[in-house]
């Protein structure tokens, strides 16, 4: 247990993302104490590739306790990817949590399908694997019957580990709505498959993200090092996380749009139509903390971009960016099986390959820039764009976006995860840090990169690399 002298209060943001799971304490400023990270790693044997809960869970307290020694931690909030979901009795799960990317048996897909609901009624669309969390559902209570007889409550992934935290269950919108098959977003409750599945009674009530579920676990208190009034709150979404700090000011802006960018790219139009939302672009509506649609579409552009870079870890220079746009090497869509809207089509380079680390570096820069462009565009984007996350840390990624931008300022968070400070601020609603701060993209002095987007997006159009 942490010393009586123990001054400095703090918040523990938890974000287990699809690739890193990252534990972060922070202050009541916002200011950054202490981090720590793990590998999320995916167990191959048994039932079901499914995610090595045990491993985060060891690795959570372990940190915890680290962190108490430098801070009197009072809550802590479960942040996570979406797509997942925990399926429980009153002692743990039933059957391990699926990871998403398994590839279900396509003779489910039929079954599947005559329960479904429509894209106009949930405006989640019909993805691969296990994307779409109802059909993961679907799959798990008629392949394992027995098990899935035994669950008291389906729990959306960052209240699984708030109920482990706190052992509290409950439901919150911001994971049921993302894609899941299970929410209807203009309506706010949920879709018809619930009912039809006969999974209403296991879904816990439903809490808002900022909640606080109750006190840590008593039996957890002295394995973590912290007190017993620790509160844990219920947890978010990761990309709607990242929102968080946008929410208050639509009132001021009437469309903005959020970049959340890590393994996917979450392009997010706040205040956009729904109406221009189309199923087989992977074009889908998700729900903000305050229960509001939000028009979306995605790619999973950090995937894609480890693709396409390769060994290249360097980052490029101008001259190696210049050089593929003089020279018109094009990367085309897509360089992952899972999700986009150029799904199932087989990603190629076009034109002079890249030589060095710094092109290769270079291409995949300029094809995940051109990616979030079409997106942007396809939602109708009006308004400031602000880049969150990972692609932060790529000097020529936002400034490449303002160039085709024109019409729009474009922005990036000095903080390299926008979840941590969604995560931060539901503690301190109302409330954002210093490191939330976004500043202008400055523009890189490229030449041709519009006729370098037009170019792709005529190959695309021609369908030349189907």
């Amino acid at each position: 247990m942490q010393s009586d002298n123990r001054i400095i209060k703090a918040t523990v943001v938890l974000d287990i993302g699809k690739t890193n799971a990252k534990l972060t304490l922070l202050d009541l400023s916002g200011k950054t104490l202490a981090e720590q990270r793990c590998t999320n790693t995916i167990v191959i044997h048994g039932p079901y590739p499914h995610h090595d809960v045990d491993r985060i869970w060891n690795w959570l307290l372990t940190t915890l306790r680290l962190f108490s020694q430098v801070a009197q931690i009072v809550s802590i909030v479960p942040i996570t990817h979406g797509a997942t979901a925990a399926v429980v009795d009153d002692h743990g799960l039933v059957l391990p949590v699926l990871d998403y990317e398994c590839a279900l048996p396509q003779e489910l897909d039929e079954q599947y399908a005559k329960v479904r609901p429509a894209f106009s009624e949930t405006y989640s669309p019909d993805l691969a694997a296990g994307l779409n969390l109802g059909r993961q559902l679907f799959w798990l209570s008629h392949r394992f019957p027995a098990e899935f007889s035994r669950a008291r409550q389906i729990l959306t992934y960052p209240q699984y580990w708030a109920w482990r935290l706190s052992g509290i269950a409950a439901s919150e919108i911001t994971s049921l709505g993302c894609h899941t098959d299970l929410w209807q977003p203009t309506r706010k409750d949920y879709s018809s498959l619930v009912g039809r599945m006969g999974w209403t009674h296991l879904l816990p009530p439903l809490t808002p993200s900022w909640s606080a579920l109750g006190p840590l676990r008593e039996e957890l208190c002295e394995r973590a090092g912290l007190s017993a009034e620790c509160q844990i709150l219920c947890g978010i979404h990761d990309s709607n996380a990242s929102l968080v700090r946008y929410l208050g000011g639509l009132g001021d802006t009437k469309q903005r749009t959020v970049l959340s960018t890590g393994t996917w790219v979450i392009v997010a139009a706040l205040g956009a139509p729904l109406f221009n939302l189309l199923e087989q672009f992977d074009m889908l509506a998700n729900v903000n903390a305050l229960g509001e649609s939000v028009a979306c579409m995605r790619f999973m552009g950090g995937r894609e971009f480890s693709a396409i870079a390769g060994a290249a870890s360097k980052i490029c220079s101008l001259k190696d960016l210049q050089c593929l746009i003089v020279q018109n090497t094009l990367a085309l869509p897509c360089f992952t099986e899972a999700g986009g809207p150029f799904s199932g089509r087989v990603g190629i380079v076009c034109g002079p390959p890249p030589q060095t680390d710094g092109e290769h570096y270079a291409l995949a820069t300029l094809y995940c820039v051109l990616m979030s462009d079409y997106c942007l565009d396809a939602l109708n984007s009006e308004g400031p764009i602000t880049v969150e996350g990972s692609f932060t840390d790529n000097p020529y990624f936002s400034g490449m976006l303002a160039i085709l931008r024109p019409q729009q300022a474009v922005s990036y968070s000095k903080d390299a995860n926008g979840t941590t400070c969604g995560g931060w601020m539901l503690q301190n609603w109302g409330v954002t840090p210093p490191f939330c701060d976004a500043l202008l993209a400055p523009q890189p002095a490229l030449v041709d990169l519009i006729a370098y987007r037009d170019r792709w997006r005529t190959l695309l159009q021609g369908g030349q690399h189907e």
